[in-house]
């Protein structure tokens, strides 16, 4: 791996990158055509991240890891929208896309996750209309066998219901499960 900074890095150490996010735990910064930086404000919350990222190598909804150091990941730039930019915009959830999300759920089973959920916005579609996943900092913290977040972020646009009907064609029992989160 080529490092492009030492083991620890400043916010100096940043002034030639643009941001292009921010957040409670830290900062991204676009360092490559193709690769981000996530700075961490704080050891715990990168080692979480950490963790998640290098445990989710094996599975396609994960950003490549390509470096990281002592307070930041250097990782791959997904060209895309969140899927709740896609919601707001076009204002519909088809089965095609519920199936694209229980895999990504699946996904996080089969990694050994604990937390089987994510927000509508760290769900990023590509170009090709699939999903990578990322903020991964509560994989292994949090227990949530049924994805809370992601069918609150869905009632925001008025698709839980639409989203739940998608559940309920393609999987009944899951479907069942998750009915009384409306």
């Amino acid at each position: 791996m080529d490092n492009l900074f030492n083991r620890k890095i400043s916010k100096k150490d940043l002034e030639d990158f643009e941001m292009i996010g921010d957040g409670k735990d830290g900062e991204i910064y676009k360092v490559a055509d193709d690769k981000v930086l996530k700075y961490f404000f704080k050891e715990e919350t990168h080692q979480r991240e950490l963790e998640a990222m290098k445990i989710g190598q094996t599975s396609d909804i994960m950003p490549r890891l390509y470096e990281f150091g002592d307070n930041y990941i250097v990782m791959e730039f997904v060209q895309g929208i969140s899927l709740a930019r896609h919601m707001k915009r076009h204002g519909y959830i088809d089965e095609e896309m519920t199936e694209k999300i229980l895999f990504v759920l699946e996904e996080f089973k089969r990694l050994g996750f604990t937390r089987w959920d994510t927000e509508i916005r760290h769900m990023l579609m590509d170009e090709n209309g699939e999903f990578k996943v990322i903020d991964h900092k509560r994989a292994f913290t949090s227990k949530s066998p049924v994805p809370t977040k992601l069918l609150k972020g869905m009632k925001k646009f008025g698709l839980t219901g639409e989203f739940l009907e998608n559940v309920k064609n393609l999987n009944p029992e899951l479907y069942d499960a998750w009915k009384k989160h409306k």
